[in-house]
C-alpha cells in the first residue's frame, strides 16, 4: 500500500497529464497543428486513437489515486450468488 503523500503526488501527476493530453487533442483536432509534442513523445492526427486510450488510462489512474487520497475503496466489490446444483 502506498502512502497518502505518494498517492497525492501521483494524483497531481495524472491531473497534469490529463491536461496535457486534452491540450494535445484540442490542438490536433482544431487543425492548427500537424503534430504535438508531450515530453519526448510526438503525437500526430494519425495517433488520435492512441491519444484517446492514453487519456482514458490517465483518467482511470487519477480516479484510483484520488480514492487512495480520500481513503475510499479502490477495488470493485464483487458479490457471490450461491446457486443450487
Amino acid at each position: 500500500m502506498i502512502s497518502k503523500k505518494t498517492a497525492r503526488k501521483m494524483y497531481n501527476f495524472y491531473t497534469e497529464r490529463i491536461d496535457q493530453l486534452i491540450q494535445a487533442q484540442t490542438s490536433l483536432t482544431s487543425g492548427g497543428v500537424k503534430s504535438y509534442k508531450i515530453g519526448d513523445m510526438e503525437i500526430t492526427k494519425l495517433d488520435m486513437d492512441k491519444l484517446s486510450n492514453m487519456l482514458e488510462e490517465a483518467v482511470e489512474k487519477q480516479a484510483y489515486y484520488e480514492a487512495l487520497v480520500q481513503g475510499k475503496a479502490t477495488r470493485k466489490t464483487v458479490g457471490i450468488i450461491p446457486t443450487d446444483l
